[in-house]
C-alpha cells in the first residue's frame, strides 16, 4: 500500500508536468510554476482524504465486525453468559467516542488510549467466541474472528502509508509556504503523524 500511495504521487507530479509542457508547446495560456504549486497542493489534499477514508474505513469494518460477533455469541451462549456480552457491548460503543480525528491524533495520548482501549476489548471478544459454545462448528464466528483479525493486521500498514504520505505533504507545505501564504490557503498547518505511536 505504501508503495502504490508513492506511485500515485510520483504519477500526479509526472502528469501536471507533462500537462504543462503540452500546453506551452501548443502555445496555450502557460502553466506558471504557481499553478504547478497550486494543484500539487490540491492533489496532496484529494490524497490525504482518500488515505484517511481508507483507514477510517477500515477501522469501521472492523468494529462492525465484533459488533456482529457479539450478536452471533448472543444467540450461541447460554442466558448466564449474555451480561459480559452486554457490557462488550457497551465498551464497543464506548470505542466510538474515543477515536482520534485528524486534529486530536496530534496529542499522542488519545491515540494511545484508543489503541489500548481496542487491543483489549478485541482480544477479550475473540476469545470469548472462540471459547463459546459450539464455536468450532460456527462457520460464522469463525469467519467475524478471522474479519476483525486480518483488520488488526492492517492497522499498522494503513497508518505507515498515512505518514508516508503526511511527510511528502508537510515537505511540500515547508517548500512552498511563502507562494501558498500569499493566496491565502485556509490552512498551512502541517498534519501529525502516528510515527512512534505503538498499537502494541
Amino acid at each position: 500500500m505504501r508503495i502504490q500511495i508513492r506511485i500515485l504521487a510520483i504519477l500526479l507530479l509526472s502528469l501536471t508536468s507533462w500537462r504543462c509542457a503540452r500546453e506551452q508547446r501548443e502555445g496555450k495560456t502557460a502553466y506558471s510554476p504557481e499553478d504547478f504549486i497550486t494543484e500539487n497542493y490540491l492533489n496532496y489534499q484529494d490524497s490525504l482524504v482518500h488515505a484517511w477514508n481508507m483507514m477510517m474505513s477500515d477501522d469501521n469494518d472492523k468494529l462492525l465486525a465484533l459488533h456482529q460477533l457479539l450478536v452471533e455469541l448472543r444467540k450461541v451462549d447460554p442466558a448466564e453468559n449474555q451480561r459480559p456480552l452486554l457490557r462488550f457491548e457497551s465498551r464497543l460503543d464506548q470505542l466510538h467516542r474515543i477515536r482520534y480525528t485528524q486534529k486530536s491524533m496530534s496529542n499522542a495520548d488519545v491515540i494511545e488510549e484508543y489503541d489500548f482501549a481496542s487491543t483489549v476489548l478485541v482480544r477479550e471478544i475473540l476469545s470469548a467466541a472462540e471459547l463459546s459454545t459450539g464455536y468450532a462448528d460456527n462457520i460464522t464466528l469463525q469467519q467475524l474472528v478471522d474479519q476483525v483479525r486480518m483488520a488488526e493486521e492492517r492497522v499498522e500498514n494503513y497508518r505507515a502509508d498515512y505518514d508516508d504520505l503526511v511527510t511528502h505533504y508537510n515537505a511540500f507545505l515547508e517548500v512552498n509556504k511563502t507562494y501558498l501564504g500569499q493566496i491565502g490557503r485556509d490552512s498551512l498547518t502541517k498534519k501529525p503523524r502516528f510515527e512512534l505511536v505503538s498499537i502494541e
